[in-house]
């Protein structure tokens, strides 16, 4: 597809499968394009879509960013899931590690620029991997945030320069918990300690009751996003 057709694509879809089912969504993203991936971080909405997509076309690229500092959880949610489906999920690794961060940039980046530190481990090699599909998957809801409040259902995303599909984006966090009890659904054990919202072990913390559910993530900063959904 050149822009244009991107774009008619985009703006036809989203209008025709705002009130379908995340399913009928991924099946038109997977009917429609050969090179297809999901983005999943392993909580709560991106195992959702893991056992939907299984259940559509096995065969489609799981990915998952490895900052290497998720919860020892998310790794093993991570190993849970492959056995349960016999799959294997790509891992996208940034280019520095832990030790070759800390020498360029400082010890613990993620207190001193976090912005800095989620670009070196997570935008930057979200922009490597993605160069490799015409069309990407993610659990963002309008309901996790603000910033999140306007997501359509398929989107152009001027960012990487692909087709952007978001099945759950008017589910509410209720649908998704519906989901994983209704279809038994493997899901990473920190969610049941009241950790709505997991990314890295430094920047993630439990949320109290009446917090907002992304209240945990970056904490001590007005920092709100990673810079993957913008």
């Amino acid at each position: 597809m050149n822009l244009f057709e991107k774009e008619a694509f985009v703006t036809k879809a989203a209008e025709e499968f705002e009130d379908q089912s995340p399913e009928a969504l991924l099946k038109l993203a997977v009917d429609t394009f050969g090179s297809l991936t999901l983005a999943c971080s392993f909580g709560a909405e991106d195992v959702v879509l893991v056992d939907m997509l299984q259940k559509i076309n096995p065969n489609v690229d799981i990915f998952y960013l490895d900052t290497n500092v998720h919860f020892d959880e998310t790794y093993e949610t991570k190993e849970r899931l492959e056995k349960h489906y016999g799959t294997k999920f790509v891992q996208v690794l940034p280019k520095l590690t832990l030790e070759e961060q800390a020498a360029e940039h400082g010890d613990e980046l993620w207190k001193s620029d976090a912005n800095k530190c989620c670009n070196i481990r997570k935008v930057d090699p979200l922009t490597d991997i993605l160069r490799n599909y015409d069309a990407w998957i993610t659990g963002i809801r309008r309901d996790q945030a603000p910033t999140r409040a306007n997501a359509k259902k398929v989107e152009y995303d001027v960012k990487f320069g692909l087709i952007k599909f978001n099945p759950l984006a008017n589910w509410t966090s209720e649908d998704v918990w519906q989901y994983i009890r209704d279809n038994d659904v493997i899901y990473n054990p920190l969610h049941d300690r009241n950790y709505p919202s997991i990314g890295c072990t430094h920047c993630t913390r439990q949320v109290a009751e009446g917090e907002d559910p992304r209240a945990g993530r970056w904490a001590s900063s007005e920092k709100t996003e990673c810079g993957l959904h913008k």
